[in-house]
């Protein structure tokens, strides 16, 4: 029945608009701001779709997470990383238009500070990120850094309830050890709260870094993968991500086929000029919205 109302009333609550966020860039790694709706072609499940709304977005509010591994491994380049936050987070943050949470995971899962548009209580937050004192070490038993968990938690908890552009950005080597999540656990949380995951690595070398985990993240949900080296400094990364989020199609449809139980579907978006790439979510979660967590 459900998905028999879906087709016959355009505007009932029961259908479902698919909203995808793209960035397109040319060979040389340019965004290009200048695309149609035309230029753009949406496959669901290998199935054409009709794209119903098309905008250029540069000034729609963002809702975006700071996501800072706080592990020992991390402690040669915490400074740096708290640093550059605060100069991003002083570019990019539009108070009381753009809100911003930020969270720590080494041996456990903090919210530093909760969702907040004002730039003082954000500059107050991430001056207590910091990694675990003596006595947090001395009393951990096992876990380390959980970051599979933060992702899950940031998604569920956080960006799950806000509506618009959403993006958690992880500041970690990629190491991960004792979360109850798994890498597609985290994958698939980020894609159901419908949020592009940017990823940073940023390693001094000491600890073995893990780029696969923080790649498939990226990819995965339409964001993007950077790596800090003396060629590209943590800075510089800051700079691409807020230039990204301030250039984005948004793109909706309305599946051809109603979804009667609810599952992921497989989403290609592709461009119909040749030479250029789109950085985009590659599914989505179909179906009648989920009930709330009894946790």
């Amino acid at each position: 029945m459900k998905a028999a109302r879906a087709q016959d009333a355009t505007f009932s609550s029961d259908v479902q608009v698919v909203n995808l966020f793209a960035t397109v860039r040319n060979k040389n790694h340019e965004i290009l701001r200048d695309l149609t709706k035309g230029d753009f072609q949406v496959l669901e499940n290998g199935r054409p779709q009709n794209i119903r709304y098309f905008t250029r977005e540069s000034d729609l509010p963002l809702t975006i997470g700071l996501m800072v591994d706080t592990s020992m491994s991390q402690v040669k380049v915490l400074d740096a990383e708290r640093g550059a936050s605060l100069r991003f987070l002083d570019q990019v943050l539009r108070e009381n238009k753009d809100y911003v949470f930020i969270m720590q995971f080494d041996l456990a899962v903090q919210t530093r500070q909760p969702l907040t548009g004002s730039r003082r209580e954000l500059d107050q937050a991430l001056a207590f990120v910091d990694t675990p004192t003596r006595n947090q070490l001395r009393g951990q038993y096992g876990g380390g850094t959980l970051l599979f968990d933060s992702i899950v938690e940031a998604s569920t908890d956080t960006m799950k309830k806000q509506q618009g552009r959403k993006a958690l950005i992880v500041l970690s080597d990629g190491g991960e050890n004792g979360s109850d999540a798994t890498l597609a656990d985290a994958i698939e949380a980020a894609q159901r709260a419908e949020t592009l995951i940017y990823t940073i690595l940023f390693s001094d070398g000491s600890y073995g870094a893990n780029p696969g985990i923080m790649q498939r993240l990226a990819k995965e949900t339409g964001g993007g993968y950077f790596e800090v080296s003396k060629k590209l400094t943590i800075d510089q990364v800051f700079a691409l991500i807020q230039e990204d989020l301030r250039n984005q199609y948004s793109i909706g449809f309305v599946s051809d086929r109603p979804a009667p139980v609810s599952e992921f579907r497989k989403i290609q978006l592709t461009l119909k000029k040749p030479g250029l790439v789109v950085q985009s979510r590659d599914r989505y979660w179909a179906g009648p919205p989920e009930e709330p967590s009894s946790k």
